[in-house]
């Protein structure tokens, strides 16, 4: 069992930052890929980026190529995303999850463990 605690969302303006934290507890944080996925009312849940256990492998939806950045630290047992010049479409709310299949998983189903979800809102 791994239990997943996002913070740091908010509302921000277009064109502003933030840096959303997800803190992993339970099991050996370090042998899980992670995800942060968002999800918009009446919107399936999509990726957003990705990211190996060895931090050395990442993946990122084309529409936040070069604005986000996954990252991670196994030592705090926590992976964040970095998120620059947030475009209103950013908005949603965004879950971070783990999973310990091997290969980097894109699909929401591949991971095991979901935390609660952080809402991003993003106005124009």
């Amino acid at each position: 069992q791994v239990q997943l605690v996002e913070s740091g969302g908010g509302l921000v303006q277009a064109g502003d930052s933030l840096r959303l934290s997800c803190a992993a507890s339970g099991r050996t944080f370090s042998r899980y890929d992670m995800g942060w996925f968002r999800q918009a009312p009446g919107k399936e849940r999509e990726i957003v980026a990705a990211i190996a256990w060895s931090g050395r492998i990442t993946y990122y939806t084309d529409s936040v190529k070069g604005r986000f950045t996954i990252s991670r630290d196994n030592a705090k047992s926590t992976v964040y995303l970095q998120m620059n010049s947030l475009k209103p479409e950013d908005t949603a709310v965004y879950y971070c999850a783990a999973d310990l299949n091997n290969g980097l998983g894109l699909a929401t189903s591949r991971y095991d463990y979901w935390g609660q979800g952080t809402q991003v809102t993003v106005s124009s």
